[in-house]
């Protein structure tokens, strides 16, 4: 590969060589129905995902948690397998399966070994055609989400992470619960699922990615047959889904300040600011950014904040993209009288960085640290799977290790600096869960600055 490759939404087929030697191929079906593969040699597994591009985000009123319900739902049971068919159909063989609701898509997959390919292709395509949405399985299921709920709500940092999305995003459909709440799940009917599960499980929403020891016209043959078997009409032509819009949304941040109280021995503390969208050409050198700032051992935040004073044991920075939002944040967990001054030392390292830049041996390490995690991740069929769906659903392109190293050599110091001063002009969100007073962040967001 020289250069990213477009996925064009009309082209029927694409097939190319990305690096190390592995195959991709994409066949875009007449229905609307995506399917890419990435073989890659020497491999004996691979993993298989069904993505749809439907997540937390595109719930309506009345819907809000439909996509997690209905996640769980997938699960238990069609007309011809039972919830524990499809247990056994992979525990059967070693594999592994699961699925996961994201705030943009829903993925379900399983790693399988080569041989199993077809058991694997069979069970998740029946699952996500076929499921029944039983009401008895409904209200069961409504009891198991509820308990996860109350799990995260548990996890101090689970909370302060939520909240801290909604302080960003204000009222965006991004700044939501991606599971819901207590109130949604409870108000969910299962006609509401059922109408969610009609309107956005449909051929044209369908993307089939796998990566690993895949022959991509087996696939092909076995993904259209279990769509058919399953009743899917796959002759009436349809245009696949489009693609989200990447132009940035106009965000009105939530409350400046978001603080939960619990009588904890440490406090969760986040905070942060709006970042740069999934398609953004800078999301490199947030990604190096990100590293010197707050993305390893070596980082600023890691040095500056546990090693020279000892103020935490887990900080570190990090940068999410969406379509049309994005955000910047940073985490540090301590004790909840230091909290005020933590968040300060965060947010005088990130204007230090706007304002004196970074070396050039911050620089070089980052490069190394980027694309050493790159090559390793690109080990696991899981990452490369994901990959294949995040590039045909969000990006729109494929980018291999290559191409992703080229773009890493292009950023330079300058451009770094550049984006922090970005991102410190921005409005500052501040969420945190513990035993905190009210007034422990005023040196950062003082409370006048605050409705």
């Amino acid at each position: 590969m020289n250069g990213a490759v477009d996925f064009p939404l009309d082209l029927p087929e694409l097939s190319f060589q990305a690096a190390g030697e592995s195959r991709v191929r994409r066949s875009v079906l007449p229905s609307g129905v995506r399917i890419l593969s990435e073989q890659v040699p020497g491999s004996r597994s691979l993993t298989i995902g069904l993505w749809v591009a439907v997540g937390s985000r595109d719930e309506k009123p009345g819907h809000f948690g439909s996509t997690h319900f209905l996640e769980h739902l997938l699960f238990k049971g069609t007309k011809t397998r039972s919830a524990l068919d499809i247990a056994v159909a992979f525990d059967s063989v070693g594999g592994e399966h699961n699925a996961m609701t994201a705030k943009e898509y829903t993925c379900y997959y399983a790693k399988v070994q080569d041989r199993d390919l077809t058991m694997a292709v069979e069970v998740l395509t029946d699952m996500l055609t076929s499921s029944l949405l039983d009401p008895v399985e409904f209200e069961n299921e409504r009891g198991v989400i509820l308990e996860e709920l109350a799990m995260a709500d548990d996890d101090p940092a689970d909370v302060a992470n939520e909240r801290f999305f909604e302080a960003v995003l204000g009222k965006h459909p991004l700044g939501r619960p991606i599971g819901g709440s207590p109130e949604t799940i409870l108000a969910a009917t299962r006609d509401a699922v059922h109408e969610h599960y009609l309107a956005n499980y449909r051929p044209q929403d369908l993307v089939v990615t796998v990566a690993g020891a895949v022959d991509h016209d087996l696939l092909v043959s076995l993904v259209t047959a279990g769509l058919v078997r399953a009743g899917w009409d796959l002759g009436v032509a349809a245009t696949p889904v489009g693609r989200r819009t990447d132009h940035p949304a106009v965000i009105s941040q939530g409350d400046p300040v978001t603080i939960v109280r619990r009588p904890l021995e440490q406090a969760n503390l986040l905070i942060g600011m709006p970042g740069l969208v999934a398609s953004d050409n800078r999301r490199v050198t947030m990604s190096v950014l990100n590293s010197i700032f707050g993305g390893g051992m070596s980082s600023r935040l890691f040095q500056e904040v546990r090693e020279k004073r000892g103020l935490a044991y887990s900080v570190y920075s990090f940068a999410p993209g969406y379509s049309d939002a994005g955000l910047f944040g940073m985490y540090a967990g301590c004790t909840p009288a230091k909290a005020g001054q933590v968040a300060d030392i965060l947010m005088s390292e990130l204007h230090r960085l706007a304002d004196h830049g970074v070396t050039a041996n911050e620089m070089k390490r980052a490069a190394g640290q980027l694309a050493g995690a790159s090559a390793l991740a690109l080990e696991d069929s899981d990452t490369r799977m994901s990959r294949l769906g995040r590039s045909e659903i969000t990006l729109g392109e494929f980018a291999d290790l290559d191409e992703a190293l080229r773009r890493l050599d292009r950023v330079t110091a300058d451009d770094v600096q550049s984006l922090a001063a970005e991102l410190v002009s921005g409005p500052v969100s501040i969420a945190a869960v513990g035993a905190l007073d009210d007034n422990i962040f005023d040196a950062v967001i003082p409370a006048s600055l605050r409705p």
